[in-house]
């Protein structure tokens, strides 16, 4: 999977000229952060898969390379007793890409996209935000049993924290979405996962509030 990554990586970077060791050294700074021990669903494989789906979804995109280094980076920071991820995300992007002699403008477009991904809202006309937040939830509607191991890596990742808050917490942040209109921004994504991704959150709501019971 490193391999596919770097190629999209130096694929994405090569619209900028920018030097490939030094392309190649940011990747490698990336890769560690995203492979730290700590990390059970935040990895690699998310950022693959959120890249793929703004591929699929490239049409709806203004600034297809803004938001492949936003995917990049969104999660570049992630502590999960923390809740400034998303801020401190944006800052490390700007200090490496402005280290990559990515222009200006490009990085404000990165970090603004980045911090899109706090209350995942974006505006009627943000479509490049739009794309990121509908690839970043893309995982909400996979099939059952990946939906599962997405489930079961997310607790991993808050294993500090106890069930009963934990329960509570999570039902809350499914809810939210389930109360939208619509969990997704785009109208393939709308079309072809929104009614997976409810089925999804629904089932998952039913197992926290039977946890009791499963648990027997």
């Amino acid at each position: 999977m490193n391999f596919v990554l770097l190629s999209s990586w130096q694929h994405t970077l090569k619209l900028f000229d920018v030097d490939q060791a030094a392309a190649k050294k940011a990747f490698t700074q990336l890769t560690e952060a995203y492979s730290n021990p700590s990390r059970h669903y935040h990895t690699l494989k998310h950022i693959a898969h959120v890249l793929s789906t703004i591929e699929t979804l490239q049409a709806y995109t203004q600034d297809l390379a803004a938001i492949q280094l936003a995917a990049w980076f969104h999660d570049v920071v992630y502590d999960t007793q923390a809740k400034d991820n998303e801020e401190k995300s944006a800052n490390s992007a700007c200090e490496l890409l402005s280290n990559l002699g990515i222009p200006a403008n490009t990085i404000a477009h990165v970090t603004h996209l980045i911090l899109s991904t706090k209350y995942h809202q974006a505006a009627v006309d943000d479509y490049d935000s739009q794309v990121l937040l509908d690839a970043d939830l893309a995982i909400l509607a996979v099939n059952p049993v990946l939906y599962q191991e997405y489930t079961q890596a997310i607790r991993q990742e808050y294993a500090w924290v106890s069930q009963a808050e934990y329960i509570n917490g999570r039902r809350q942040i499914l809810e939210r979405f389930l109360q939208r209109s619509r969990i997704y921004f785009t109208d393939l994504m709308f079309e072809v996962a929104e009614q997976f991704a409810r089925s999804n959150l629904k089932a998952e709501i039913h197992i926290l509030d039977n946890w009791e019971s499963y648990r027997k």
